[in-house]
């Protein structure tokens, strides 16, 4: 995903709740392992395995 994308992208990912950040990392397409990763570093870590479970 183009960068200028992805950090609009990102923006509403840390605005949204963990349901809809869960939604956003497994739905959308064409992001890159870093922005994947970037979006993890941000991602609420007590909830980590919720977004496994989703994942799977």
């Amino acid at each position: 995903m183009e960068q200028t994308q992805f950090e609009q992208l990102k923006k509403k990912f840390q605005s949204s709740t963990v349901d809809e950040m869960i939604d956003i990392y497994i739905s959308t397409e064409g992001l890159t392992q870093e922005q994947y990763m970037e979006l993890l570093r941000v991602f609420p870590r007590e909830h980590i395995s919720k977004l496994e479970a989703a994942l799977q």
